[in-house]
């Protein structure tokens, strides 16, 4: 199609009909604007035919084909056809969008020919339109010839049936030409075996893109319950523990001892009626009876629980403390060339969202306001601004912290002398979200809220939940009940599948999934709207049920578990597994044709889409068949090898010496005649 204009859809339409019923003048009508006089209508039929190439030659043709149909811009190209020449009015059925069928109301033979002819002919071919290789077999058999099937596409049996063609051809030469030696070893035409479709391509996974350091870079600037502020000169960056602590040895080793020793200090400040007080709001906050639940709790659990916690992290969560009119803090100086001192604040009032208990740090003047900002931003985010790039000062302050992988890259650059992009620093910024995974989902440091789970408790951080969970962050920073309670009851997940989660918010990847517990991971992924969480587990199980695969050789349990997975996993929107479980009972159909808890759709796709097909299994068990006799009539002809029917047998008419001397000779005329029989006896009755 030529002028085709961009935001612009370009229409195809094939005009067809018996001749003379006005084709090519509703053609011309249309594209060239012309009325059909009286006169004109009552001459004689001339058969003529509209080029299209009309709309390349006259401009005003092109333009008239131009219009707007409910808000859309379209281009209607019209095609003309011959009523009676077939073989060329086939031609304009190619990519043709629409065909307008015709006839003539004073014909009423072009009205008949609509439905007996054209309909027929215009219409798109449909899968039973399809011829089978049993009808082309039982038509071959009917003209009494060989059928072979051939496909350029695939290159199925092209040579082939060449081959069987010219033996066809020989052994009628040899018929004719007996006395030939070089025609005697021509076998008749071979068999040919099904052609066996290739399987459909096993379905892939697409993950969807990673949304990490978008995510870290987030609650940088968000500081969402941000717990630590770094002095710097006049300057504080508020920031995290937990994300300062997994990136530097030196603020490691300074919050796991100093900070802890110093918040249980704190804490035993506190007077015994608060911290009473504030273990029976521990879980209610400031909220009455009334307030909206995000996720419903049992209440009859929640003293239980707290219990627990007390027991298992009581330096880790702190009371609060209602009685004390001026909030206390501990100070203590370090002994640190790079930190001065550390100071834990206990605030009374504090914004939303933001940690009740601050932990200050003050930094030397060994580290500068501007060196301290790209180090929080290599933490979070895994780039640095080259802008305020210094190389030697960034890397001094990384040596003192311990951030090895800032030191690493910082002296990289200084010894190739220039800074590179952000895909390059983040092969140094990889190992950060695996130590933070090994920190605080197996250990729990920091943690500040508690999840009750049906099998135990797990304890997180409420930041990174935020930044990295869009209904935590609801939760937590909404007016919710959840928003401050310390003890979060989350009914129908389990230590296993919370466990996973809390892997891939902290680390974005995940351990090795076990496909029989798939369903409740995939279940709390959807539930929590973590559209890459589903990808990965998907992957994980796809890759451990292709790994058994290749492993067992016994694939009967990985068909029971697609079968088990088929129907449930279509409710959490994992549809690439969905996918991946069809795709492996499609080539398992035997074995689950007679599975009474599929759906109806499931049943008829499976049987639809088995693999192999039932046409193909048809055809093998009749090549089999044929090849069965065929090798049976061969071990009845074949002839005997003992030395003496060696020396009995001769050539064409031509006897051996001792079947000349014990017998008289045959008539010449006789054996040929014979020899043709024989020739003819083995012959089809038909060559190809």
């Amino acid at each position: 199609m030529d002028n085709e204009q961009p935001h612009q859809e370009l229409v195809k339409c094939v005009v067809v009909g018996d001749t003379a019923v006005g084709k090519t003048r509703l053609i011309c009508a249309r594209a060239c604007n012309k009325h059909v006089s009286l006169s004109q209508l009552m001459t004689t039929h001339v058969p003529t035919v509209w080029a299209i190439d009309q709309y390349r030659i006259y401009k005003d043709v092109l333009e008239r084909s131009w219009e707007v149909v409910d808000g859309v811009n379209v281009s209607l190209r019209l095609w003309d056809t011959f009523g009676d020449h077939e073989k060329d009015r086939r031609f304009a059925y190619g990519r043709s969008d629409v065909v307008l069928l015709c006839f003539s109301i004073t014909n009423p033979i072009s009205l008949r020919n609509c439905g007996a002819m054209w309909y027929p002919e215009i219409r798109a071919p449909r899968k039973s339109d399809l011829v089978m290789p049993d009808q082309g077999r039982a038509l071959a058999h009917e003209l009494g010839i060989y059928y072979y099937e051939t496909s350029v596409f695939t290159y199925y049996g092209v040579n082939e049936v060449f081959e069987n063609a010219i033996r066809a051809a020989l052994i009628a030469r040899r018929q004719q030409r007996f006395w030939m030696t070089n025609l005697k070893r021509v076998q008749r035409p071979l068999l040919q075996a099904p052609f066996r479709p290739p399987r459909p391509m096993e379905p892939e996974v697409a993950v969807v893109n990673s949304t990490y350091l978008e995510n870290m870079t987030t609650l940088l600037r968000q500081q969402y319950f941000s717990d630590m502020v770094i002095i710097c000169g006049a300057k504080g960056f508020p920031v995290h523990r937990f994300m300062m602590a997994a990136a530097c040895e030196a603020f490691h080793r300074l919050l796991a001892n100093e900070c802890v020793s110093l918040s249980a200090e704190l804490a035993r400040s506190s007077s015994e009626s608060s911290m009473v007080s504030s273990m029976g709001d521990a879980t209610t906050g400031e909220f009455n009876e009334d307030t909206e639940y995000l996720i419903r709790q049992d209440q009859a659990k929640q003293m239980r629980v707290w219990d627990q916690i007390k027991r298992r992290s009581s330096c880790q969560i702190l009371p609060l403390s209602d009685s004390c009119k001026k909030p206390p803090d501990l100070y203590r100086e370090v002994n640190h060339p790079a930190i001065l001192s550390i100071r834990v604040v206990k605030c009374d009032k504090i914004q939303h969202a933001t940690s009740q208990t601050q932990t200050i740090v003050t930094m030397s003047k060994l580290i500068s306001q501007t060196v301290m900002q790209e180090i929080i931003n290599f933490t979070y985010t895994g780039g640095l601004d080259s802008s305020a790039f210094k190389q030697q000062e960034i890397r001094q302050a990384a040596e003192m912290l311990g951030f090895h992988e800032l030191t690493k890259l910082s002296q990289f650059i200084l010894d190739e002398h220039l800074l590179f992009d952000k895909g390059f620093m983040l092969q140094f910024h990889t190992p950060l979200p695996q130590r933070l995974r090994d920190m605080y989902v197996e250990r729990s440091l920091f943690a500040d809220v508690t999840f009750d789970l049906d099998d135990g408790i797990h304890l997180a951080h409420r930041a990174v939940l935020m930044a990295r969970c869009d209904p935590m962050k609801a939760m937590f920073q909404g007016h919710f009940r959840e928003s401050t309670s310390r003890v979060i009851s989350f009914p129908g997940v389990k230590m296993y599948a919370f466990h996973i989660l809390l892997s891939y918010i902290y680390s974005d990847k995940i351990p090795a999934v076990d496909p029989n517990r798939c369903l409740e991971l995939l279940e709390l992924a959807n539930r929590l709207c973590m559209n890459r969480l589903v990808n990965l587990v998907e992957a994980r199980v796809i890759d451990q049920l292709q790994q058994r695969d290749r492993v067992c050789g016994n694939d009967d349990q990985v068909v029971e578990i697609a079968l088990s997975l088929l129907e449930p996993v279509k409710l959490h929107n994992a549809h690439h597994l969905a996918d991946w479980c069809t795709w492996r009972l499609c080539g398992a159909y035997d074995r689950v044709c007679r599975a009474r808890h599929l759906s109806a759709a499931s049943r008829d796709y499976l049987s639809d889409n088995r693999y192999p097909p039932v046409w193909y299994v048809k055809e093998f068990d009749y090549y089999q068949k044929c090849v069965n006799e065929q090798s049976k009539e061969q071990k009845e002809l074949r002839p005997t090898t003992s030395l003496q029917a060696n020396q009995q047998t001769g050539c064409l008419c031509f006897t051996s010496k001792v079947r000349r001397d014990s017998e008289p000779a045959p008539d010449v005329t006789t054996a040929l005649c014979r020899s043709s029989e024989v020739t003819h006896q083995h012959q089809p009755t038909a060559p190809l």
